[in-house]
């Protein structure tokens, strides 16, 4: 047991080395494709696509001010976006209700592919 401890602390140091680089990496190509002022381009053997999308962050308060009674408010117990979309499509939210509980924010998807 004590090998696979020792093994599963050196695969988690490794995963956390592996995600910053490829955090840096990401950052890297995102901001040549600004300052290029592309959104789908071919960089040598790959195809580089970036998806601007917007994303809703919720004011836990005043999601839960506009929310139409307790009960609501505890099937989503926090602001969790996908859980709120899918009481706006259920009808059991109205999209009135919700206007003034977000902001929206700018977020940018990074596709590679090899060609």
């Amino acid at each position: 047991m004590d090998k696979a401890v020792g093994r599963y602390f050196q695969l988690k140091q490794k995963q956390r080395e592996i995600e910053q680089e490829l955090s840096e990496l990401r950052q890297q190509i995102l901001d040549h494709c600004a300052e290029s002022g592309v959104t789908d381009t071919e960089i040598g053997r790959y195809r580089v696509r970036v998806i601007a999308q917007d994303r809703r962050e919720y004011d836990d308060e005043k999601l839960y001010q506009a929310l139409p009674d307790a009960e609501v408010w505890r099937l989503v117990s926090k602001a969790d976006p996908s859980k709120i979309a899918g009481l706006v499509k259920l009808n059991v939210i109205s999209e009135e209700k919700l206007r003034e509980t977000y902001t929206m924010k700018k977020i940018s998807s990074l596709q590679v592919e090899r060609l």
